[in-house]
């Protein structure tokens, strides 16, 4: 299977490397351990007190199951007993148009009641939340192969559920996808527009054999893309922009995007693998050029991304006031940045840039020690430009939980670097092959 970057791996202890992504993916794990309800196998979004769960982080539980196996983390038989219980449920659970629902039209509200299983929070019914949770059941589909009841109900489901969605539907008369849905109000006004994390939506979208986007959905979204130069106005490597980290790489934790290339990708001389690498190393010099002067950026120290934050508030650090947020979609280099960063996103962008990846990790994990007093290995972010509570052991702001958002990409993309995993599953998944073609691309793995 491929890896990262070989030439940077060639220069590194190899073995010493490997053993720290190895505790770092277990401490994770234990996340989807202890954080899912063994019986429907819905995950909490985050560790706070009567949470909901989220189906996206119950994707991501899915994809992850088939890594704990692979690294000892769980025995198989633990890992089909804890795919089946998801999948079963829902394609159990209620699907329609009342306000309790699980779903409707194959799709899923974004936070469940972790004991119901029915819609919480009167929330949306969400495209790209639902693309992840579909992502984590063929992925289940795909590696479950063994010939035997369980593993072939396994495929049968992830198959079906799936098969389910009505990605036309989620179109609602328009070219592009909407975000969501809801049953008091109907279509949400917004559209999976510019480049984001919605690429893997338009992607399953199109690869469905039942109830597929048309192929200038595709198009459509395209056309609504910004290329930036960024801060490398000099050198011409300019990139496909989205502002906060974690758009560069939630599509790739399903698909290897090297060598393949769309239509706008081909026009650039570049793929998306590469892009989420320029976009890497435009958070690293953000971080180095530090233009609001905050406390610990540097060429170690950076990973701006949707993310908690210590705020809402205004306060004096530093001699300077400051205005703090809470959850955003913090970017660079438009901001919004109030000195935040988030581990997990440096950790996700390893399979692109390893070279400053690793030497970011090592000083979160050994000078900032952002696994310590901690259960599930990095806290979901922290300021060290905020005080954060008197007394705190760190001395600055770190956020008090975790999100199965968060933890999921650390596991899938740790693996996809040391094994490409995640990749190679996808790579056999006819639905996913269908989808790249029918949005134009070509080249590299999709000829052979």
């Amino acid at each position: 299977m491929t890896t990262g970057s070989s030439n940077v791996r060639e220069s590194v202890a190899i073995p010493a490397i490997d053993a720290e992504l190895q505790k770092l993916q277990q401490e994770t794990f234990g996340y989807f351990l202890h954080e899912t309800n063994p019986v429907n196998g819905l995950v909490i979004d985050k560790t706070a007190p009567n949470w909901p769960a989220s189906i996206a982080a119950t994707g991501l539980a899915l994809a992850c199951y088939p890594v704990s196996v692979e690294r000892g983390f769980m025995t198989r038989a633990a890992a089909v007993e804890r795919t089946l219980t998801t999948l079963r449920f829902f394609w159990n659970s209620s699907q329609g148009p009342g306000p309790d629902a699980t779903g409707y039209q194959g799709f899923y509200y974004h936070f469940l009641d972790m004991q119901t299983g029915r819609r919480a929070w009167q929330c949306e019914l969400s495209t790209v939340d639902s693309t992840f949770l579909l992502a984590g059941a063929l992925t289940a589909a795909q590696y479950f192969d063994a010939d035997n009841s369980d593993e072939s109900e396994i495929r049968t489901l992830g198959d079906a559920l799936y098969r389910r969605a009505n990605w036309s539907w989620a179109q609602d008369g328009g070219t592009t996808v909407t975000h969501g849905w809801k049953p008091e109000s109907g279509f949400l006004p917004y559209r999976w527009e510019g480049y984001d994390e919605a690429l893997l939506l338009y992607l399953l979208g199109l690869g469905s054999p039942t109830h597929p986007l048309p192929a200038q959905s595709y198009q459509g979204w395209a056309a609504t893309y910004h290329w930036t130069q960024g801060d490398d106005k000099r050198s011409g490597q300019g990139y496909l922009y989205a502002g906060s980290l974690f758009t560069h790489q939630l599509s790739h934790v399903w698909i290897d995007f090297r060598g393949i290339q769309d239509a706008f990708m081909r026009g650039k001389g570049i793929d998306y693998f590469e892009n989420s690498r320029r976009a890497t190393y435009a958070q690293q010099q953000y971080a180095i050029r530090n233009p609001h002067k905050f406390e610990g950026y540097g060429d170690h120290c950076w990973g701006i991304t949707a993310s908690e934050g210590p705020g809402p508030s205004t306060l004096k650090a530093g001699g300077i006031e400051r205005q703090f947020f809470g959850y955003l979609a913090r970017g660079v280099p438009c901001g919004p940045d109030d000195g935040t960063l988030a581990p997990w996103a440096v950790v996700a962008s390893l399979p692109f840039a390893p070279e400053i990846v690793l030497p970011t990790l090592e000083h979160c994990i050994h000078q900032a020690k952002l696994t310590q007093f901690n259960s599930y290995g990095f806290k979901a972010a922290f300021n060290p430009s905020h005080p954060g509570e008197p007394g705190n052991p760190y001395g600055w702001w770190v956020s008090p939980w975790h999100f199965g958002l968060n933890q999921g990409p650390i596991i899938l993309m740790i693996e996809n670097y040391r094994s490409g995993l995640l990749w190679q599953l996808m790579r056999s998944c006819p639905y996913v092959v269908s989808g790249l073609q029918r949005a134009g691309f070509t080249g590299g793995w999709l000829q052979s």
